[in-house]
């Protein structure tokens, strides 16, 4: 009877303990204010839609290219990539160390099953019997032990919630790097796409200045022209067979990146089939304003979680001035032999209530509470410094799109008239009315408009990369997983 009564107390008395236990040290987590909060929209939006709400259009966008070597490329890449393998890793390990942190909220239990065998001598004196003497003895013990420690003052649910902050900061920090590495896949077809594209330019340029060279040769065997016009015109062919090189070396060299990105062996790749069909007109995408970058851009969200799990250790930094109450029961038996250990009068159990109470510790736990809001401060001004890198971010490739798309026109217009100079050159060339160096010149000139073209082509392309990237991604090829952050720390 005294034995049930005993446990009944001890239930009683935990469960009250637990109820009070509700409480929470340390302050609870907000938001700070960063530059993104206001309804203000981006200042270089432009025709691009502001809708908050308003992100479905831009879902798989790269499909615009109209290229299904692009999609193929950024499937292989989220499949082997070995940055990504090694963020998945990472993730795992994060979620092993919440599940080890919400363990330590629970009992611990434990079986014992031991023998001793133990031998202890004595002396007994002089006298009649006197001598010394050796006793052996067996002891056979089993019980079954629980300890649990009471959060009292809420250090261990923090040092749960700060954990969770962690696993989900890794988490983010894995979506910036997919973002990243799809970004990477993209811009490395842009860039192979657009050397293509010079190479079969330098490829035209050669072989036009092959047909200038036959020009001049043949006016100078007609005495039209002198041996200083041939000099020009090979010198010229021949500047435009070393650049040939030098664009061949660009292309091999991105193609190596590209394999690094897919976790391809450099250089085993075979050549890449076509070129990107004509890049289409680039129509507006929805930007939203900056406030919707703190809860999409996976970079600002990961240092947000790590302002949170800062927030939650000082939290625990406090818990270390309060007492910690640990229950610790066992039930068992003990007896000399084994069959023994199993009857109702070898039984043993203990029930112990410690309360322990840091009272002096050279300033250890107030050092680390100081740390830990230190700590915090410092993660604080790091998440506003990510916001406003955000910001400017999307701000240089709204503007920088804007500029290009101006540039662009002007391109156009450049290539056009460089175009009809040098056909216009070439024929007065031929009738003797212009010399050699004002057909090098426009031919040179035509180059230069054309390559500029092909270049501004891709810049503007990698540009929209870019916005899409400063946005936060819209672009995997799973359902996005929307989780909301609860004040108790779960989803």
């Amino acid at each position: 009877m005294r034995k049930h009564l005993t446990i009944i107390y001890c239930l009683f008395f935990t469960l009250i303990l637990t109820i009070l236990g509700g409480c929470m040290v340390g302050p609870d987590y907000s938001r700070p204010e960063t530059a993104a909060d206001t309804n203000e929209g981006f200042f270089y939006a432009g025709k691009h839609n502001q809708d908050v709400n308003d992100f479905a259009a831009a879902d798989r966008w790269w499909e615009r290219f109209g290229d299904s070597i692009t999609s193929q490329l950024v499937r292989e890449a989220l499949k082997n990539n070995y940055d990504l393998k090694a963020a998945a890793a990472r993730v795992l390990q994060a979620e092993a160390a919440l599940k080890e942190t919400r363990g330590r909220k629970l009992p611990e239990v434990s079986y014992n099953l031991g023998r001793d065998r133990s031998k202890m001598s004595f002396n007994l004196g002089g006298g009649f019997g006197a001598g010394r003497f050796s006793v052996m003895s067996t002891t056979w013990s089993q019980n079954i032990s629980v300890a649990y420690m009471l959060d009292f003052f809420g250090k261990l649910k923090r040092a749960e919630r700060a954990a969770w902050a962690d696993m989900f900061a890794t988490k983010a920090n894995e979506q910036a790097l997919i973002n990243s590495i799809i970004a990477g896949v993209i811009n490395a077809r842009i860039d192979i796409a657009g050397l293509q594209n010079s190479l079969d330019i330098a490829k035209d340029n050669t072989k036009s200045l092959q047909k200038t060279l036959e020009i001049v040769e043949r006016r100078y065997e007609q005495g039209l022209v002198g041996p200083v016009d041939i000099r020009l015109a090979r010198e010229n062919l021949a500047a435009s067979k070393a650049a040939e090189p030098v664009i061949e070396m660009s292309l091999i060299q991105a193609c190596h990146a590209l394999d690094i990105l897919l976790a391809r062996r450099p250089g085993s790749s075979e050549d890449m089939p076509g070129k990107l069909r004509g890049l289409p007109e680039l129509g507006p995408v929805p930007v939203s304003v900056p406030a919707s970058l703190l809860d999409r851009r996976p970079d600002v969200m990961a240092a947000e979680l790590a302002l949170r799990s800062a927030n939650e250790m000082i939290g625990v930094s406090i818990g270390q001035l309060y007492p910690d109450l640990t229950i610790s029961a066992a039930y068992g038996s003990s007896a000399d032999r084994w069959r023994d250990i199993w009857e109702h009068f070898a039984e043993t159990y203990s029930l112990t209530t410690s309360l322990a109470q840091p009272i002096f510790r050279g300033g250890q736990i107030r050092a680390q509470i100081n740390a830990a809001k230190a700590r915090y401060a410092e993660l604080a001004a790091v998440y506003n410094g990510t916001v406003l890198t955000a910001m400017a971010e999307v701000e240089d490739a709204l503007a920088s799109e804007r500029m290009l798309l101006i540039q662009l026109e002007h391109a156009h217009v450049r290539f056009k008239e460089a175009k009809a100079a040098e056909d216009l050159s070439r024929q007065r060339y031929q009738r003797g009315i212009d010399g050699i160096l004002v057909v090098l010149e426009s031919e040179r000139r035509r180059r230069i408009a054309e390559d500029e073209l092909t270049g501004l082509m891709s810049q503007i392309w990698t540009t929209r990369v870019n916005l899409h990237l400063a946005l936060g991604g819209d672009w995997d090829y799973q359902k996005e997983e929307k989780v909301v952050v609860k004040e108790d720390g779960k989803k």
